[in-house]
């Protein structure tokens, strides 16, 4: 915007400022997501969301205070919002996968993905709009670039006065002991009596999970366990667990390198940069880039809206997942490695062509306006074939790799390598696109081609898996040992003797035993065990 550029010149005019600017939000969302998911143990998820508002409102609120020539608020500000960002981040979809019934849970975590995709469209648009007052030019208002941040404050202010009449998560409360106020919980969610049946069984459900924790705690550190240790100690516990063996080791190389190659596939530097690469493009007008910027927004989300029937249908289970539109249609009848390989062909394809295009029409766009908007047709290509495949497919791999055990531990270090390299690629952009212009798209598309190469013969397919078939892909025992122990704890909180009880019926619809899921697909016992995770 004009006058940001005139009241921060030293931020605009330097590439490295400029990514300093951008990257710090990704330094603030990595401590923030690192944090999430022990602070949502020891305070609750409901305290740690009130705490993520917080930290949004005073980034919002610094930012919007930052002086012309004086950026530092403006760094403090997207530091501090990172923190409240990547803490929802890591608590948000735990809270409303814990707080919705079984059949909804697929549609309302699949909601987080889809609001998130919905904030970046209308902050593009936002951006688009605002830049209209006081007009584009020197009379331009410094409302232009404050609105935005203070439209970004809204809904936490929103939600943090909102969160005090929401209630605690169920499964935080039977860990913590207060099992009536959950049974309650559930009741009232449910909007069903105390001591109706499947309030019940939910609860039941949920007291088995709790106990299976303690269990592998105590099976995985036995002095420690002697010691009385509390909470916080099984949290870091979980984390030490999926080191202490070679085959854990093993996926969470894999967690982690999934998400390497999904951000080095260049998407977090097409959004974050979408303006300046447009400009790039031959689109001079910064309202013109703004524009291409609010269509790139459109794109990305017309891309994940079939995820809100995909998942309800196939993954009504599966509280970790984030996924994209058409890919859950057919991510379980192709596979993950055949969607991964078809979007990174595609999204190379794009990025070298348009790589081309830049390289031989970059110094005289006025005289080849075709070309410069093919290059962003291309970008638009790129985009939606992300949120066809990376986008989805990478989540529903970290989610499924792991045993019961070290399941959420696992998938907070894949997420940590998501922040990671998402911070690395919004501070070194800047400085690339300055000195290798169209170098840039060839230096993702190389990327894309190694990750192809890193997906076709070290990636495991994991489509249709039991956790017996996904012990063996990893050489290990340790799926099957933790659906031992967790069916143990189920016989001690009396689900599996209520299933005998009933001679058939009854609670053995609602939870079948491993012989019976044995005999059907082999996803259903990972779609079943998944429930507890």
């Amino acid at each position: 915007m004009h006058r940001f550029t005139q009241n921060f010149p030293t931020v605009v005019e330097s590439s490295t400022a400029t990514g300093w600017l951008t990257s710090i939000l990704q330094l603030g969302g990595l401590f923030g997501s690192l944090a999430a998911g022990v602070l949502s143990e020891i305070i609750s998820r409901k305290y740690t969301m009130f705490v993520a508002c917080c930290w949004v409102i005073l980034g919002s609120f610094l930012y919007v205070g930052a002086q012309p020539g004086v950026p530092a608020l403006l760094y403090a500000g997207r530091f501090f919002t990172g923190i409240g960002v990547g803490l929802f981040s890591g608590v948000g979809p735990l809270y409303n996968a814990e707080l919705s019934a079984p059949h909804m849970r697929g549609l309302l975590v699949s909601f987080y993905q889809l609001a998130t995709i919905l904030g970046i469209m209308l902050s593009f648009w936002v951006g688009y709009g605002s830049n209209y007052i006081g007009g584009t030019g020197d009379g331009q208002s410094d409302l232009a670039w404050r609105l935005p941040s203070i439209i970004q404050g809204i809904p936490a202010v929103c939600l943090a006065f909102g969160i005090w009449f929401m209630p605690f998560s169920p499964r935080w409360l039977v860990k913590v002991g207060r099992d009536e106020e959950a049974r309650s919980t559930l009741a009232w969610m449910r909007n069903l009596p105390v001591d109706h049946d499947d309030v019940d069984v939910e609860y039941l459900e949920i007291k088995a999970e709790a106990l299976f924790e303690q269990k592998a705690f105590v099976r995985d550190f036995p002095k420690l366990a002697e010691k009385g240790n509390g909470r916080l100690t099984q949290q870091f516990s979980q984390y030490v667990m999926c080191f202490r063996s070679r085959d854990n080791f093993k996926r969470v190389c894999i967690a982690w390198l999934v998400m390497f190659w999904q951000q080095w596939s260049g998407i977090d530097a097409i959004i974050y940069y979408a303006s300046q690469i447009f400009q790039s493009l031959g689109l001079t007008s910064g309202t013109i880039a703004l524009l291409a910027t609010g269509v790139t927004g459109v794109v990305f989300l017309i891309s994940t809206i079939p995820a809100m029937v995909s998942l309800t249908s196939l993954l009504p289970y599966q509280p970790y997942m984030s996924t994209n539109l058409p890919s859950q249609l057919i991510i379980d009848r192709v596979g993950r490695k055949p969607m991964l390989l078809v979007g990174s062909v595609v999204m190379g394809a794009s990025m070298v062509t348009v790589g081309v295009i830049v390289s031989q029409f970059r110094h005289d766009w006025p005289a080849h306006v075709a070309a410069g908007w093919a290059a962003v047709a291309l970008v638009w290509v790129y985009i939606a074939a992300f949120g066809a495949t990376w986008g989805p497919v990478s989540w529903t791999l970290v989610s499924e790799i792991f045993p019961l055990s070290i399941r959420a531990k696992g998938a907070s270090i894949g997420a940590s390598s998501n922040w990671i390299n998402n911070f690395a690629i919004a501070f070194f952009v800047p400085p690339m696109l300055e000195a290798w212009e169209w170098g840039t798209y060839i230096f993702f598309a190389a990327f894309l081609a190694a990750g192809i190469a890193w997906v076709w013969f070290f990636l495991p397919e994991t489509m249709g898996r039991s956790l017996e078939e996904m012990d063996a892909v990893f050489g290990s025992r340790a799926g099957v040992v933790d659906a031992e122990l967790l069916r143990e704890a189920q016989r001690e909180v009396g689900m599996l003797a209520q299933q005998g009880a009933g001679g058939g019926g009854g609670d053995a619809k609602v939870w079948m035993d491993k012989d019976e899921m044995d005999k059907g697909n082999g996803h259903v016992e990972q779609v079943q065990v998944s429930r507890f995770t």
